[in-house]
């Protein structure tokens, strides 16, 4: 039952090590330097790379582990383990364009809709009970009913292969317990990017390697290893299937925009459980679009004649 736990642990051990050891390296380099007039600059540049990220997280103070971070704060308090970060995030993308992206697009374009449509409910019909427990700890018997109403209409109707709920009303609530923790006022910490599982905070990346991994229904239903692991890898490809058409939207500094838009996410999920209304500070504008081009105010003449194109109404 733990299998999963401590191979994710060895996975973050050997995506984390280099960083943790380079110290050591650069010290011995450092020694032996002296000895050898002739070092390669390749090496060097790469050193001193280390070395500043090494430098940057030594001066990270407990404070800033404290934040409670939102995407409109300055980089400094949201996101302090930024130089890790990003190492893991280009990591990160390295898997994904060379494996998962792949083998994700094949997916999409090979499996018929069909099977898609099936997995997709069947995996989501297996959060439901977890979901459901969350909205109770979240203070929400509610929709916690009506997620276990959904998710026993679901099982017995089609095994959770179909969405019946659906038509009567009982729609799905993705939840976890960092969210749940968020609910409760316990601050997220800084941002931090996770080996293969992407953006995440103190808070919510603690709560998923510890609780949630094990509160799943598959982590039991499924005992043998390779079945296991066979539906997580499944799994995975079905969700990096569904958001191969936001690729091209996301532009420019890529990592910064996955970290804010999982800021404003995750700050919004739990406002709304809260039952507050969402606050302007933990949104950030978007630089990338300008608001003139979604006014509703008509082109003036000379804006006419310059141009004959008009943009598509705003949703």
């Amino acid at each position: 039952m733990f299998t999963h736990f401590f191979k994710y642990l060895l996975c973050s051990v050997v995506c984390y090590s280099p960083f943790v050891f380079a110290n050591t390296t650069i010290t011995a380099e450092a020694s032996t330097q002296a000895q050898a007039p002739i070092v390669d600059q390749t090496e060097v540049k790469t050193t001193h790379h280390r070395s500043k990220t090494i430098e940057a997280l030594k001066n990270i103070h407990t404070e800033q582990l404290k934040v409670d971070a939102k995407a409109n704060q300055p980089e400094a308090i949201k996101d302090p383990l930024q130089p890790l970060n990003r190492k893991v995030h280009n990591f990160n993308m390295a898997i994904d364009n060379a494996v998962v992206r792949p083998v994700a697009v094949q997916y999409q374009s090979k499996v018929p809709d069909k099977v898609r449509s099936g997995f997709g409910n069947f995996r989501n019909n297996m959060r439901d009970p977890w979901n459901a427990v969350n909205q109770l700890l979240q203070g929400n018997p509610k929709q916690a009913a009506k997620t276990l109403g959904r998710f026993t209409l679901n099982t017995v109707t089609s095994l959770g292969l179909a969405d019946p709920a659906k038509t009567q009303n009982l729609t799905s609530e993705n939840e976890n317990f960092g969210t749940t923790l968020g609910v409760w006022g316990v601050p997220s910490g800084p941002y931090i990017v996770l080996p293969f599982l992407g953006p995440s905070t103190f808070r919510d990346g603690a709560a998923k390697v510890t609780v949630d991994s094990f509160a799943r229904p598959q982590s039991y239903i499924f005992r043998d290893d390779k079945i296991f692991w066979s539906f997580n890898v499944a799994e995975g490809v079905d969700t990096r299937a569904q958001f191969l058409e936001l690729d091209s939207v996301v532009q420019g500094d890529k990592y910064a925009a996955l970290r804010d838009m999982y800021l404003q996410k995750k700050n919004f999920e739990i406002s709304t459980r809260k039952g507050e209304i969402s606050s302007e500070d933990m949104f950030i504008e978007d630089d990338s679009f300008s608001d003139d081009e979604f006014t509703d105010e008509e082109p003036s003449t000379t804006e006419t004649s310059e141009s004959n194109e008009t943009l598509p109404d705003s949703e």
